[in-house]
């Protein structure tokens, strides 16, 4: 290794080995790992289920073992998916050698996971055995498909893939989509709108504390983002949950806060579209789409976390036919400058659980910096956090905050969490999307940074665990990107896809947080920096894994799925 500081000439290496016949080992491959999630699936069952039906307090009690098996059939149907887009790339002639190595080191890696430990957090790691899986179980890894494959995360593997990257930086990924040309235009788009209009200022925004300028809100709206789902016949554009994914993730490349504005719009048009009156949708969802009117969600209270079923906020109703709403809420994403809430409520106090539950579509006075909330009845107080900052959180008092009768949501009361639970399908899929944005990000600025830093007369990229670090990144980038897309589509042809966007949403979180401390780690010192992006990244990154369902809650609600 030089010492005298001056640069070395950069040595690509040679081309990596692939698998012979990759994708037909790789489609080999997936049937033992289905048998094994089934077999994993039995013996859970056996112990939580003993009499045919799953108890709650028996998942309890094996809650290491049921959140594995969340985890373990959240990495095969990674897999599956990863399998998917290699054949349709092969089969359209875009399958290049880095998709191959992509597929490769993913299939070679996730499988070395299921076999000798899935990292559920840094410190837990999911062994076979927690599940109660015997060696015969595992007998598929050590004969081919599996045990060929296995071998296929090597260092010159990705070794030859950051060389790849290195030479195609500045792509919108690394490694071909496999999106149709329009959603390809539309990541373009956003792409080129995220780099020129929210990069260069984020970092500032998240110094400063500042909330992201009307204009930029403006601009987006401009772009159709506040409508991008809501039906032509409504205002919106009408278009697809994959144009929402893509268009998530290239915004939350350049700052998750904008990447996030449109969150709260598509929750609210979901909730109006899938439980409003024909009077409801036709009076919100054109103001929606347009930006006229911004929403918040209104949902988490202090005591309750994720325990929404036994949320204490009330709502009575007067002699007028309005309700008047007691009670506090927080983690309050953008609460301040909106103009209707909606809001979760109790309105049959008879009941302690879900089934008195009611939502509305509360109205509100936007406040300004001296006055945040100017309505009668309700007051807040904003919530200092370490990242995510963009829109700021708050707190919220109610004390009789008055909601008009006719903004009863589908104008029924009792519904309001089963009108909440079909937006969750739409929520993990679009929190997913973000996630991945921001483990690109990550990406780019640690590519960057090894790219133009020199230690001992060399790139930093030019030594091994850096490079790994990157090869890692775009590979579990790309399995997180797959599933989610896959996720989209379910949902977008009228397929049931609660499970498969709680695994995208899992899975991209741990994946979003992996890139931004890995990116840190290149930086070295420097990453620890605020005046360095990757802090403001890091700081992101690690929300994803808590709202719209903690990891945990996640894990859980998955493993309930896949017990039936």
């Amino acid at each position: 290794m030089p010492h005298d500081g001056q640069d070395t000439p950069r040595t690509d290496p040679p081309h990596a080995p692939l698998i012979d016949g990759l994708t037909g080992h790789t489609e080999a491959s997936l049937a033992p790992l289905a048998a094994l999630v089934e077999r994993a699936g039995e013996i859970l069952r056996a112990s939580v289920a003993p009499d045919g039906r799953v108890q709650g307090a028996l998942i309890d009690a094996n809650q290491r073992a049921a959140h594995g098996l969340a985890w373990l059939a959240t990495c095969v149907e990674a897999l599956r998916q990863l399998q998917g887009w290699a054949a349709r790339l092969e089969a359209e002639g875009r399958f290049s050698e880095m998709e191959a190595l992509i597929l490769q080191i993913g299939f070679a890696e996730y499988l070395a996971q299921i076999r000798g430990g899935i990292p559920m957090s840094q410190s837990e790691i999911l062994r076979p055995a927690d599940m109660g899986l015997a060696p015969a179980d595992l007998a598929a890894f050590d004969e081919d498909p599996i045990a060929t494959l296995m071998n296929g995360n090597s260092p010159a593997a990705r070794a030859r893939l950051v060389a790849l990257m290195r030479d195609n930086a500045g792509r919108a990924s690394f490694g071909a989509t496999g999106l149709d040309d329009e959603l390809e235009m539309i990541r373009e788009q956003f792409r080129r709108f995220a780099d020129e209009e929210v990069a260069p200022h984020a970092h500032g925004w998240h110094l400063c504390d500042e909330l992201i300028p009307m204009e930029i809100i403006e601009k987006l709206a401009e772009l159709g983002v506040f409508g991008l789902t809501i039906p032509e016949e409504f205002g919106g554009l009408g278009l697809s949950k994959a144009s929402m994914v893509v268009v998530s993730e290239e915004l939350s490349r350049g700052y998750i806060g904008v990447g996030s504005l449109g969150t709260r719009s598509e929750i609210a048009a979901e909730l109006i579209l899938c439980g409003g009156t024909d009077e409801q949708k036709a009076q919100w969802l054109p103001k929606i789409a347009s930006a006229e009117i911004l929403p918040t969600a209104v949902f988490t209270e202090p005591n309750t976390g994720s325990d929404l079923g036994s949320l204490r906020t009330r709502a009575v109703k007067d002699e007028n036919g309005d309700w008047l709403v007691t009670g506090n809420k927080t983690w309050i994403t953008h609460a301040a400058r909106t103009h209707v809430m909606t809001m979760l409520a109790r309105t049959d106090p008879e009941t302690s659980d879900y089934r008195g539950l009611s939502m509305f579509l509360a109205e509100k006075t936007p406040g300004t910096d001296a006055e945040p909330f100017p309505d009668a009845g309700i007051t807040g107080g904003e919530i200092e956090v370490l990242g995510y900052r963009g829109m700021k959180e708050y707190e919220l008092g109610f004390d009789g905050f008055r909601v008009k009768g006719e903004n009863l949501l589908g104008g029924q009361t009792g519904q309001g969490f089963k009108q909440l639970m079909q937006t969750f399908e739409s929520a993990r899929i679009q929190t997913a999307a973000r996630a991945i944005g921001v483990a690109q990000n990550a990406l780019e600025l640690g590519l960057q940074y090894a790219e133009d830093r020199k230690q001992f007369g060399r790139a930093l990229i030019e030594f091994p665990r850096v490079a790994d670090k990157l090869a890692m990144m775009a590979v579990e980038i790309m399995i997180a990107r797959q599933l989610t897309y896959f996720s989209a589509w379910q949902k977008d042809h009228d397929r049931r896809c609660d499970l498969e966007a709680g695994m995208a949403k899992l899975l991209a979180a741990r994946v979003a947080w992996a890139a931004a401390d890995n990116a840190l780690q290149i930086h070295g010192g420097n990453g620890f920096a605020l005046e360095y992006q990757i802090s403001r990244v890091l700081c992101d990154a690690r929300i994803l894994n808590i709202f719209e369902g903690a990891g945990e809650i996640q894990a859980q609600v998955i493993a309930r799925r896949l017990l039936g």
